[in-house]
């Protein structure tokens, strides 16, 4: 996710960059900018790889799952460890952009110019509360479910356009962290760990009532998995479940 989107922002934002030409309106390339993050999060959510692990990506994410109690302890001590190396790890690529990179540091998100700390921090629990809500709502009804993927896209190009100068809408420590570390950018870097811990905390408390409706730690793939629940607990006999019972289990 951070070799790609990093990559977009450096592109979109970077110095010199050819996309300045071609598309110079600042509001327009920050919902492009936000659109296409979102999307590669979105896209890595119905891979294979998502398939697998969940997709979490986002340790508030895996936080949040956890408060549900969809995860336990220690897969989610797991998940942060993996969270956060492979946002260094995949920030190490992008030294490769060389001055462009660095006239935007790679991607860091610092606060705004003329945003207080509080307003930034304001900005990134509201954006956050907003992203880990709407995953609560869609993971809750089975409707809305399968198309939990594509909220990303349209909410990260929304919050990109109307708070991305206040804090720069990371919503996730790992995003944040890594850009950080290559590019020695540590301006408000708390924001980004109690901000984004705050937002999850709040939503998920929020939308309590709905844990109940959420069956599993993952942002896609659900069917796939129900079905293999059902052909491990089916009758001894067949390895089938009555059709009745599996409906209202479901």
């Amino acid at each position: 996710m951070l070799i790609a989107g990093l990559s977009i922002v450096i592109l979109m934002y970077g110095t010199n960059s050819p996309i300045l030409r071609i598309i110079p309106d600042l509001g327009e390339r920050r919902l492009l900018t936000g659109f296409l993050f979102g999307s590669i999060g979105a896209s890595i959510a119905i891979s294979r790889l998502g398939k697998v692990s969940g997709a979490h990506i986002n340790p508030v994410v895996t936080m949040a799952f956890l408060i549900m109690k969809k995860i336990n302890p220690e897969k989610a001590i797991s998940y942060f460890l993996g969270q956060f190396a492979g946002a260094i790890i995949g920030c190490i690529p992008l030294l490769g952009w060389g001055a462009m990179g660095r006239s935007v540091s790679f991607g860091a998100t610092t606060p705004g110019e003329g945003y207080t700390l509080g307003t930034a921090l304001l900005g990134e629990i509201v954006t956050t509360f907003v992203m880990v809500s709407l995953l609560g709502i869609f993971l809750a009804f089975r409707s809305l479910r399968p198309y939990t993927p594509a909220i990303f896209p349209v909410i990260y190009s929304l919050m990109s356009f109307f708070e991305g100068a206040i804090s720069g809408v990371s919503t996730n420590p790992a995003r944040t962290l890594g850009p950080a570390l290559i590019s020695e950018r540590w301006e408000g870097w708390w924001i980004y760990w109690i901000g984004p811990f705050a937002g999850a905390f709040l939503a998920t408390v929020a939308l309590s009532f709905l844990a109940k409706r959420i069956t599993v730690a993952k942002i896609y793939h659900f069917d796939s998995d129900s079905d293999l629940f059902f052909r491990k607990k089916g009758s001894a006999g067949s390895g089938k479940i009555d059709a009745s019972k599996k409906l209202q289990i479901k």
